[in-house]
This record gives C-alpha cells, sequence and structure tokens, in this order.
C-alpha cells in the first residue's frame, strides 16, 4: 500500500482553525526581525486526516510491540509498560542532576541500591552507571583496564579477543590504546584454551570474552581461562550483552570475571534501538574499584541506624517529611578514570532496570535465564534437520544456524531474511559471527509465547520447503512490505528523505 507525503495531501483551502493575533506584552521585546519566518509552507491539511496519516506510518515500522524480533546478539525483548510507568513518575521524571543532594535523596538511594543488586547478581564489588551504552560500557572497562596496569606502573599493550567477539570489542581497545590479538575457537566453538596459552605474556593487559558467546555457547572452560590470564597479571573481561542467559544462575564474579559490561535495555528490559538514551553500566572486582568514574553515590549513616531514626522522626514532628540527607556523591576516589559521561548516566533507564528487578525478585530472576535457553533450544531442536548446525550442541540464550543447507539452489542467509519479513516476523541477524558462514543468528528471548515460537518455526520450514522447490519465490522478497528489496549499501550512503515538491 502506497503512503503520500504529507506534503502531497495539502489542500490550500483546509484549515484546522485560526490563531488570534496576538502583540507582544509591552515588558517583552519583540523577537529580531531577521529571526522571524516569513513562509514557512507547511501543508495545510485537515486535523482527521493528519491524525490518521501519522498512524497509518507509525504501523509500518516493525518493533518489539508489533511482533517477533528474533535478532540474535541483540536481545530484542518486550519490555514491561510498568516500567514506563514508573520512570514517567514526576518524582522521577521531574529531576535534574543539578538538584542539591537533599533533594534528590530518593533518585540517591535508587542508584545505590541498583549498584547493591547488581553487585549481588554479577558477584562483583562496585558499579558505575555512567556508560551510556554497551559498546560505552566496553570503552569504560578498556580504560580501567589500562589505569589500573599504569598506577602498578605497568605499561601493557595487548588485549586478547576471540574470534567470535561482538564487532565493537576490537573498536573498543583500539580506542583505549591497545593492540588487539584474536584468538581462534576450536572445534567446539570455544575459546582455544591451547591457543589461548600460547598467546598470553607479561605485555597482555586483559582478555576481553564474551559469555555465553556469540555462538549461543557456554564458555564452559572459563576457569581454566581465568586461571591462565591472571597468572600474567592479566584482567579478565566480560562482554556481559548475554548476561540474560546467566542472570539468577551463574555469576561472572565467581568465574573469575575482574570487570563486565552490562546492557540494562538487553538483560534488565530497559528500551532498546531508535538511538537511545541506553545504558551499560560496569561491574568491577573489588581491586579495580578504585579506579571506576566519579562521582559515585556514598551512604552516609548518622553514627547508627538508631541516631539517625531519632534524629529523622523529631524532624518530622516538627517540619513534616523532611530527613538528613542519607546519601551523597562521592567524588574522593584520587585514582578515578574520571567522568565518561556527563552527570552519572541515563537516570531514566536506572529506574526502568530497577523496577524489572523489583517486580521479577530474586525469585523470578533465574526464571529469566531458563526460559531464554529453553525458548532458544526448542527453536535449535525444531530447525536443526532443516538449517546447517555448524556447532551441534545445546546452546544458551541463542543458535546460529548457517544458510549452507538452502544454498544447493543458490539462496542465501539474506534471502531466508527477506523472505521471513512477509510472515511479519523480523529478520534475525545474518552473516555473524564471521566464523559461520551464511550465519542466521536467532535469539528469541524469553519473553515470547510458545504459541509464537512455533508459527517461527513454521515460517523457517516453509522457506527451507521454497529455497529447496521454488527458489525463485525468495530472490524477490519481500512482497508484503510497504517497500520491496532495498540496495542496503545504496541507501546507507545516499539517504534521501527530502520532499522535493
Amino acid at each position: 500500500m502506497s503512503h503520500p507525503l504529507i506534503f502531497e495531501l495539502d489542500k490550500p483551502a483546509v484549515r484546522c482553525g485560526y490563531m488570534p493575533h496576538t502583540e507582544f506584552p509591552p515588558d517583552v521585546p519583540e523577537p529580531p526581525k531577521e529571526l522571524l519566518r516569513k513562509d514557512l509552507n507547511l501543508p495545510q491539511v485537515a486535523e482527521p486526516e493528519v491524525v490518521r496519516h501519522f498512524v497509518n506510518l507509525s504501523v509500518l515500522n516493525h518493533h518489539v510491540d508489533r511482533g517477533f524480533y528474533p535478532l540474535g546478539s541483540c536481545t530484542m525483548k518486550y519490555n514491561p509498560k510498568v516500567n514506563e510507568a514508573i520512570a514517567a513518575l514526576p518524582g522521577f521524571a521531574g529531576l535534574h542532576p543539578h538538584q542539591p543532594e537533599s533533594t534528590i535523596q530518593g533518585a540517591l538511594k535508587l542508584i545505590w541500591t541498583l549498584e547493591r543488586w547488581l553487585c549481588e547478581i554479577t558477584g562483583l564489588a562496585a558499579v558505575t552507571f555512567q556508560p551510556a551504552a554497551g559498546a560505552h560500557g566496553e570503552l569504560t572497562g578498556m580504560f580501567l583496564t589500562r589505569a589500573y596496569h599504569l598506577a602498578r606502573g605497568d605499561k601493557r599493550t595487548k588485549v586478547l579477543i576471540p574470534d567470535s567477539a561482538h564487532g565493537t570489542n576490537p573498536a573498543s581497545i583500539v580506542m583505549a590504546g591497545f593492540q588487539t590479538v584474536p584468538i581462534p575457537s576450536d572445534s567446539r566453538g570455544r575459546i582455544d584454551l591451547a591457543a589461548l596459552k600460547k598467546a598470553l605474556s607479561p605485555d597482555v593487559a586483559a582478555l576481553m570474552v564474551t559469555n555465553p558467546n556469540t555462538l549461543g555457547l557456554f564458555e564452559d572452560q572459563i576457569g581454566e581461562v581465568a586461571e591462565a590470564v591472571h597468572k600474567v597479571g592479566g584482567l579478565l573481561y566480560m562482554d556481559g550483552a548475554n548476561m540474560n542467559a546467566l542472570v539468577g544462575l551463574a555469576r561472572p564474579g565467581d568465574m573469575g570475571f575482574d570487570i563486565v559490561h552490562l546492557n540494562l535495555h538487553k538483560t534488565f528490559s530497559t528500551p532498546h534501538g531508535g538511538g537511545g538514551p541506553g545504558s551499560g553500566p560496569v561491574a568491577v572486582s573489588e581491586g579495580v574499584a578504585p579506579f571506576l568514574p566519579v562521582p559515585r553515590v556514598k551512604r552516609n549513616p548518622l553514627v547508627n541506624s538508631s541516631i539517625r531514626q531519632f534524629v529523622n522522626s523529631s524532624i518530622h514532628k516538627s517540619v513534616g517529611t523532611l530527613e538528613l540527607p542519607n546519601f551523597s556523591w562521592d567524588y574522593d576516589y584520587p585514582q578515578s578514570i574520571g567522568r565518561v559521561h556527563g552527570f552519572n548516566g541515563n537516570f531514566a533507564m536506572m529506574v526502568r532496570a530497577a523496577a524489572y528487578i523489583r517486580s521479577i525478585g530474586s525469585d523470578g530472576l533465574p526464571n529469566v535465564a531458563r526460559t531464554a535457553i529453553l525458548n532458544a533450544n526448542y527453536i535449535l531442536a525444531r530447525l536443526k534437520d532443516a538449517y546447517k548446525l555448524p556447532y551441534d550442541s545445546r546452546c544458551m540464550h541463542e543458535v546460529v544456524f548457517s544458510a549452507d543447507n538452502q544454498g544447493a539452489k543458490g539462496v542465501k542467509a539474506v534471502d531466508i531474511a527477506k523472505r521471513l519479513l512477509d510472515f511479519g516476523f523480523h529478520a534475525p541477524t545474518i552473516n555473524f559471527p564471521l566464523i559461520v558462514h551464511q550465519a542466521l543468528m536467532i535469539e528469541p528471548t524469553e519473553t515470547e509465547t510458545l504459541e509464537t515460537l512455533k508459527a517461527f518455526v513454521e515460517a523457517m520450514l516453509q522457506i527451507d520447503r521454497e529455497a529447496r522447490e521454488t527458489p525463485d519465490a525468495l530472490f524477490d522478497a519481500p512482497k508484503t512490505t510497504p517497500v520491496a528489496r532495498l540496495d542496503e549499501a545504496a541507501a546507507a550512503r545516499q539517504l534521501d528523505i527530502c520532499y522535493k515538491g
């Protein structure tokens, strides 16, 4: 269905309403004439048509509220609307970071409490919320790694990464001033332990590992990996993008990790996509904590809790609900790497994550991971006879297939992904990780129902039949979407969204 531009709906005779002409108040100077708009050239469209036009446009885009979004590695799961309502409460949304500490005690308490929860979940000692996204958290982690070694007079230059690493990992390493050294995967899709030990030296600052890795597999030798890295004085860094497969079941700190970045939008259900705002907090061990960005939130007890309770109750009786400040910003960390973000990160994301964790509870968090793992293994079991499974092993939160089985008739991963759009599903991640030829990376997350997964599986099986019997049906897919298959490379370089009327 074709949708005209709003300018094409222009009817000069149409008027929605008239604003009365008003003069500027005597005490308000008029703006300079050169700043006044002379001809806005806005389309004249009746209000009902304006509303319908933009409502119709809004449903053309696929999003997680509209349908299944199995974008592997990105963890595009549903965000409970109660989190949005809580983050929009005036007591949170109306705050400003420049307010005096005495007026933001609730916000500081929330940050402090969320830090305690994430420390418990990760098994680490302290957390910074400043990073604005996962990749920003990676960069912060590398800055922390550099500061940790320099404080010991140790100028290390190399960071090791598996060949299945997230694409942002090498960029973060290089931006922090290190050299990347790739480590191959073994035949099981895990880190090649022999190759790792061969690459370790006193010049290695850290090993950056995604666990579970981007093949959806748990690094089951992580204890031995940690021991080897620590033996040469290096730090073990975990890309926590896939933490929703571990939350409540296993803690990175217990595995030997020193630094972990978390994606609140992936694991703790804050909004994902649209350019932000995001949140990529970093959790660290006791030895790395002194280098965290400042300020950090600290709790300031009065001598003891009984005295605080007495003082606050006395104040309450005399002046209402005012209480003595219990939390404050703490800048007293002389080894800190400084700020990596304005203020203390994106506060509304912290509110959403705190609401999610509070609503799930400590008993419910393990079920998040169990359900994510169960859903992914259901898809693995249903599709492995049709789609090649490069690493035939139970997966964690996501499964990576190859389109090689469908390649006999010239069908590629991109053709399967485009055809899937005709069934009302978003395409999975394709051609990543790079170590899998024609990769199809599928992550169902824990928020999808069995009925949705069954419908997705049936669509994938039908596409497999088409690839073998009528492959031409895939080469010009999608057929039912607002636009047909685009030249994505050209669109990325020659973006044209201007109306030339």
